[in-house]
């Protein structure tokens, strides 16, 4: 026989609801921030001291970063179904992935593989360098298309995380593959927002297959801005516009 299924995230009566053995009314309507609990039903525990201050920072960081694919794809779909707002948010969140604002989880699974090379941090970081430089892969968490020759936002995340006393393991791993890709490509190349965010996320033990969460949470209220943005101003149509020109139709050959 299968175990019977079990949950520990919720439960309730009549007259109360409990979370992971909490009360929602009595002990986190009013007492404790949406970051403190969103860590605690998501990671099982309550969050350390300075903990909470790093998830903001995350989340602070990844909300908003202008007309990427996700803001463009919330924008698009409400002007399709103005009225589902959760529609156009949804469409959004659906790009949040390998190439846009989720790189996180890319970036974690290597930091937890030098992290754990028994070759020791800088070797381990050398050889992914070199690996993925000689199979011409992009790098999860290095590089970005308008922040040159440094990403301000990395420092200041890592600044915060190391201001609150993590461990620093992954954070100098992190340093370590910049210093090792630097090399490799003969070039700087920056260590971009969702690097730094992999780094100090792995410092508070979030784990790497959770990582992308983080950053659904904190998109999602950004898409929100833009879909009020799209109906006070709207520039969906636009959009269109401009993609209707820049790609016109040509006869087959």
């Amino acid at each position: 026989m299968p175990e019977t299924p079990t949950t520990r995230l919720c439960r309730h009566s009549n007259d109360a609801i409990h979370l992971r053995g909490q009360n929602l009314v009595d002990d986190l309507i009013g007492e404790v921030s949406f970051t403190e609990a969103l860590f605690r039903h998501i990671l099982a525990r309550t969050p350390r001291p300075g903990e909470t201050r790093i998830v903001d920072a995350v989340l602070v960081t990844l909300m908003e970063h202008g007309m990427t694919p996700s803001a463009i794809a919330a924008r698009m779909v409400h002007m399709s179904t103005p009225e589902t707002l959760q529609a156009g948010v949804a469409a959004g969140l659906l790009a949040v992935g390998s190439r846009f604002v989720g790189t996180m989880e890319g970036a974690a699974g290597l930091l937890d593989e030098i992290v754990a090379d028994p070759a020791g941090v800088e070797a381990a970081a050398r050889r992914l360098a070199n690996d993925y430089r000689r199979e011409r892969r992009p790098l999860p968490g290095f590089g970005h298309h308008l922040h040159r020759p440094d990403d301000p936002r990395a420092p200041k995340l890592i600044a915060v995380a190391e201001a609150e006393g993590v461990p620093g393991r992954h954070i100098a791993a992190l340093r370590a593959l910049g210093q090792a890709v630097d090399a490799a490509s003969g070039k700087h190349v920056t260590i971009n927002a969702t690097g730094a965010i992999a780094a100090v996320l792995r410092e508070i033990e979030v784990p790497t297959r959770l990582m992308r969460g983080f950053a659904v949470i904190s998109r999602a209220a950004g898409l929100v801005a833009h879909i009020g943005e799209e109906q006070e101003r709207p520039a969906a149509r636009a959009i269109w516009d401009l993609v209707d020109h820049a790609v016109p139709y040509v006869e087959d050959e």
